[in-house]
């Protein structure tokens, strides 16, 4: 079978890897570089900690349970930290933990000073805090996950052109074609997108505008200079979240701070700035700490819930695959979407059809990956 996968993104490598595994002849088109979208920006926890319905839930668990077993060397399973003070953020925790407790979730209330074994580096916290251990969730360097999936699709005789852009898919009756920008046209078997938030510019597939400004669509990342802090877990609170970043360097992110997101103006100094002022409540050793880089990260969102795949074509020739949580999902969707492509429907992704009407996520709460 020969499959033209449109993306060179996480999500794109993983499914030309996962066919290349059942004997595909894949080309991935990438219009600028790998990794140029989403991916490049990504804060790579791996988790189902916020899925709110069952068959969300039961998709983002089983693939933090295959980025276990694909262990690649971007993947660090040092679990994830969580801590909280106050009332309405305290509730929250809770309410979440006992719900992912009754779904034999990986979760265990620790004591401060556990904590501190876990995270010597951690900031005072005042009294009342709670803490929360998810070990087995995890983070991942997203560059270093797409490179390892690249080369194994590589490996297995895929074609990656980059500098290629994609204009228009067409199905027919047998078969399906790709429009370049140039105006050739590749024909071909099946398509698979991975075109990530420019899905909407290929397919008739409902998409939240990635160029406006607010949470739904995009957020703030920055990354500190290297520091002497020692941390080896993703770190979450109500006002921070905390990734090492390799080389001393801290991945810092605030959900709160999203809703100012715009991808159209140069990421604000002051956002940099506010984040850097909220690192020493969560680490300590962070004095002369700067911000090297500030991003904006445009999601990749569909119009309803956090993931849509499947075939969006009555001939089924061209399949679309469209994710918030594409570093999470990514190891998974690799056997998932070569299955549906060879003609094995998944009904972990059953839920998830273009069209459906399914809520997975209350849009604007995040699982960061």
């Amino acid at each position: 079978m020969r499959v033209v996968v449109i993306g060179a993104g996480i999500v794109g490598a993983a499914v030309a890897a996962g066919l290349t595994r059942r004997g595909a002849r894949v080309t991935v088109l990438e219009e600028r570089f790998p990794g140029a979208g989403t991916t490049g920006a990504s804060f790579g926890r791996v988790n189902a900690n916020h899925a709110d319905s069952d068959s969300y839930f039961t998709l983002t668990h089983a693939a933090v349970h295959a980025h276990h077993a694909l262990g690649s060397d971007a993947f660090r399973p040092t679990g994830h930290l969580e801590w909280a003070t106050g009332e309405s953020v305290l509730a929250e925790l809770n309410r979440r933990v006992e719900r992912l407790r009754g779904r034999d979730y990986a979760v265990e209330r620790i004591t401060a000073e556990r904590a501190i074994e876990l995270e010597p580096g951690l900031a005072p916290r005042p009294e009342g805090t709670e803490y929360v251990l998810f070990s087995e969730e995890a983070h991942v360097f997203p560059a270093r996950l797409l490179g390892r999936l690249l080369a194994e699709a590589r490996a297995g005789g895929a074609e990656v052109e980059t500098g290629v852009g994609v204009r228009e898919v067409r199905s027919g009756a047998v078969g399906a074609s790709v429009v370049l920008a140039d105006g050739s046209v590749r024909t071909t078997d099946v398509v698979v997108s991975c075109a990530g938030h420019w899905t909407g510019l290929l397919l008739d597939v409902p998409m939240l505008d990635p160029w406006v400004p607010g949470a739904d669509t995009n957020g703030f990342l920055a990354t500190t200079t290297s520091l002497p802090t020692p941390l080896s877990r993703v770190l979450s609170t109500d006002r921070l979240n905390v990734r090492p970043d390799g080389g001393g360097r801290l991945l810092l992110r605030a959900p709160d701070l999203d809703a100012f997101a715009d991808p159209a103006l140069p990421a604000a100094h002051r956002i940099g700035a506010e984040l850097l002022a909220r690192l020493p409540e969560v680490l300590t050793g962070t004095e002369g700490a700067h911000i090297e880089r500030v991003r904006v990260a445009q999601h990749a969102a569909p119009a309803r819930g956090r993931t849509m795949a499947g075939f969006v074509d009555d001939a089924e020739n061209v399949y679309a695959v469209v994710t918030r949580d594409g570093v999470t999902l990514a190891p998974l969707l690799a056997d998932l979407v070569a299955g549906e492509v060879y003609g094995t429907e998944s009904a972990l992704l059953g839920p998830f059809r273009p069209g459906g009407d399914v809520l997975a996520f209350p849009m604007g709460i995040t699982g960061e990956g």
